[in-house]
């Protein structure tokens, strides 16, 4: 990973706050925008990652936080992005373990990307 910067995805508001976005009423989910380099890991790598860090089979939302800003995805780049997605999400669904479980991470295509407000950036190391 070169870059990672929280902010703000697929929602309708220009430049959201972050105490709109907890309110529900902007559509926006919180995201995390990660600049990689593809010569050194691929998109299937950094979804596994993220299927690990966050279980695509479980409980939408985060902890104790609920709502649509909270909701699992995956916001693809482009149409490369977006088949590869689809196709691991087809693979994992169909080991064994996962018959009968609803994936419920979502795979959309990236709208415009809003940065967060300065306190949210590395908010695990701050």
């Amino acid at each position: 990973m070169i870059d990672a910067e929280s902010g703000y995805m697929n929602g309708t508001t220009d430049h959201p706050s972050y105490a709109q976005v907890c309110g529900g009423s902007t559509g926006h989910a919180e995201a995390v925008k990660v600049v990689f380099d593809p010569t050194k890991t691929s998109f299937k790598q950094l979804m596994l990652r993220f299927f690990e860090l966050c279980d695509p089979w479980g409980r939408p939302g985060e902890s104790v936080d609920h709502g649509s800003q909270y909701r699992t995805a995956i916001f693809t780049a482009n149409g490369e992005q977006l088949a590869q997605a689809r196709a691991l999400v087809a693979e994992l669904a169909a080991q064994p373990q996962h018959a009968g479980q609803r994936f419920l991470t979502l795979i959309e295509p990236a709208q415009t990307f809003w940065r967060a407000e300065e306190y949210h950036q590395d908010y695990y190391k701050k």
